[in-house]
């Protein structure tokens, strides 16, 4: 029994890195119906953002509280993803998003193959490790529970509660989910449709900067190419959950980060991935539109 409890907390610590970075993937796909697969790497961005921020910090304020260096590297890696990803949407997506729809899905690609090599020269092909940050550890029996799991567990459940409320309580929410049903008529209805799309891309780079500072804090490790594999899994968990909600793509990071803790503890590592996606391809059988999506209705 305690075996099967420490898998399950290892699980939702990954499966809430997962869900942070799959409400971007969700998030834009709802507004205007693309996937933006560089946002993987915008995840990585904000990992090299917050260590260099640490690094920066440790260098000028040795003394500096942990709480609040962590504080200070959130802060700045939201800033940093989120101008990058305002001018990706400003340079590279929003031109063709008149264009057919393969165009902007090619774009993305490129843009994800651009700042993975942009961070490989700047920073070098190599880990780049920084000490741990938070290292206190509780036992309770057989069971071992870190505190910075409690961090990314708590971090996790107040932005999802927040951007839940935003979304469905606000009037920029409202603008948001006008302009995923008919860009032009909420364009006709005074909705500023390019700012509201631009808000949803920064919105979306925080998180994945919180997800990827998580991720530092979590393996105390960064590198060029960290932003593929989770920006895969983050994308698959958007799918299974319903692409489009919210919730869902929490719920679709919390299933493959069990799937994944518990195939690993259990049967060969090599293939905790196939065991992922071979789930994803059942589910997707008997519920395409995944576990809590909406059937898209064409009007007409």
């Amino acid at each position: 029994m305690d075996y099967f409890i420490q898998q399950l907390l290892n699980g939702l610590t990954l499966g809430s890195i997962y869900g942070l970075i799959a409400i971007g993937y969700t998030m834009v796909y709802g507004i205007i119906g693309m996937i933006n697969f560089a946002h993987g790497d915008v995840f990585m961005l904000g990992g090299f953002a917050a260590l260099i921020t640490y690094l920066v910090l440790i260098s000028l304020f040795a003394g500096l509280p942990v709480a609040v260096m962590l504080l200070v590297m959130l802060i700045v890696a939201m800033l940093m993803t989120s101008l990058w990803n305002w001018v990706i949407e400003r340079v590279a997506y929003r031109p063709l998003r008149g264009s057919f729809r393969l165009a902007p899905l090619i774009t993305a690609i490129g843009m994800s193959i651009v700042l993975s090599n942009f961070i490989q020269v700047s920073q070098g092909p190599r880990n780049k490790p920084i000490p741990t940050l938070v290292g206190d550890v509780y036992n309770f029996g057989g069971v071992s529970l870190s505190l910075k799991q409690i961090i990314i567990f708590i971090i996790t459940v107040v932005l999802l509660a927040a951007f839940w409320y935003l979304v469905n309580k606000t009037a920029l929410g409202r603008a948001q989910r006008a302009t995923e049903q008919d860009r032009k008529m909420a364009a006709l209805l005074g909705i500023n449709v390019d700012r509201t799309i631009s808000v949803t891309f920064i919105m979306g780079a925080a998180l994945a900067a919180v997800a990827g500072t998580m991720y530092l804090m979590y393996y105390g490790v960064a590198n060029f190419s960290d932003g593929f594999v989770p920006g895969v899994k983050a994308f698959t968990a958007a799918v299974l959950g319903g692409i489009g909600s919210l919730p869902g793509a929490v719920l679709g990071g919390l299933m493959i980060g069990f799937i994944e803790s518990f195939w690993s503890g259990n049967f060969a590592i090599a293939y905790k991935d196939v065991a992922t996606y071979g789930i994803l391809a059942y589910v997707l059988i008997f519920k395409p539109t995944g576990i809590l999506g909406r059937p898209e209705v064409e009007k007409v």
